[in-house]
């Protein structure tokens, strides 16, 4: 049996946040206020629905915004655990569940040469329309409360792991990697056997701190990493076994 690698991608995989990176396509490498004033919570899709309007109307093109991206820098240690894994692939399966879209992951793994080490990547469906503008749609629709309207993370986790249960394929243990407040969601589906990777000082560590002072901790292992290096420590543990 393998195991189930699901990483997030914005301060997870890469460094940053890749929609707000994308700004510094924008004249003056910033927003107008009033557009930045614009997102409301839960809302972040149609926000960089706004935005990408805004980068086309400004004549931003395709191949400068992925010039742009594709500068994004990859977290610590990030690139030797990505080699690591794609030289394992036989003990680890690994998706990403991530906020940010289609487009700005497949360049941004793509010109890294690590898409092959990603069996599946669900993200907001993104495409660039007749007249250039980059348009971004909700993954899918849901009826979690927790999580913003466009993505609940549980859902593709759990829908995922029912599709490779039909096909035969059942996982020793995941391993959830992520830093963000709609982490939480999915890590709190995990099972006694899975682990928790939250990033250290992000959302996800404090909410899953919070949870056990509050005497409701995750049922999962927690392990705090800091830089890409200790998730691989781990999982070199897993493959030795």
């Amino acid at each position: 049996m393998k195991f189930l690698l699901v990483f997030d991608f914005d301060h997870t995989i890469v460094d940053e946040n890749s929609d707000t990176w994308i700004v510094k396509c924008a004249p003056e490498k910033k927003l107008p206020n009033g557009l930045r004033n614009s997102y409301q919570p839960g809302h972040w899709t149609e926000y960089m629905g706004r935005v990408f309007v805004y980068l086309g109307d400004n004549g931003v093109k395709e191949d400068e915004m992925k010039r742009t991206m594709t500068t994004i820098p990859f977290t610590a240690g990030v690139v030797e655990l990505l080699g690591f894994i794609g030289e394992n692939k036989e003990s680890f399966d690994c998706i990403i569940i991530s906020d940010s879209n289609t487009v700005f992951i497949d360049w941004i793994l793509k010109a890294a040469d690590f898409h092959k080490v990603f069996d599946e990547v669900f993200t907001n469906p993104a495409a660039f329309s007749s007249a250039g503008y980059l348009t971004v749609q909700n993954f899918h629709a849901h009826h979690c409360a927790k999580c913003p309207k466009n993505l609940c993370k549980r859902k593709v986790l759990k829908e995922f792991l029912d599709k490779q249960s039909e096909r035969g394929v059942n996982y020793k243990q995941i391993v959830y990697i992520g830093d963000g407040g709609n982490d939480l969601c999915p890590v709190m589906f995990l099972k006694k056997d899975d682990i928790a990777m939250p990033r250290q000082g992000y959302t996800l560590e404090k909410k899953i701190s919070q949870l056990a002072q509050d005497r409701s901790p995750v049922e999962c292992s927690v392990l705090v990493w800091s830089s890409a290096t200790d998730i691989m420590a781990y999982l070199k543990l897993l493959v030795k076994e």
